[in-house]
């Protein structure tokens, strides 16, 4: 709903109210992807199933990078999920001492 039409729509219910509109430019409502893609095999992933990157074990990556392409929804739960994950991971390799 644009916001001329939410303003129209909410006169008859509040008073005194206001919009404001910056406008949008290419890049503002997106998530990019893909950039650093999650796989089993270096030659063709930059990341393995843990979001470490394959050539600095001491790198993980856990933005929409390690994904090729998203659903309709906000993927930012996912990418939580994606963190909580190679958090885990992590520690429980330095544990072990091999980061």
């Amino acid at each position: 709903m644009g916001a001329a039409r939410a303003r129209d729509r909410l006169r008859h219910r509040v008073k005194d109210v206001r919009t404001y509109d910056n406008g949008y430019w290419p890049g503002m409502g997106i998530h990019e992807m893909g950039t650093a893609r999650m796989g089993k095999d270096p030659k063709t992933s930059v990341l393995n199933s843990h979001n470490q990157v394959w050539d600095a074990p001491n790198v993980f990556v856990t933005d929409g990078s390690c994904m090729a392409s998203t659903a309709c929804p906000n993927p930012s739960l996912t990418y939580m999920a994606l963190t909580a994950r190679a958090a885990d991971f992590a520690v429980a390799e330095l544990k072990r001492n091999n980061l």
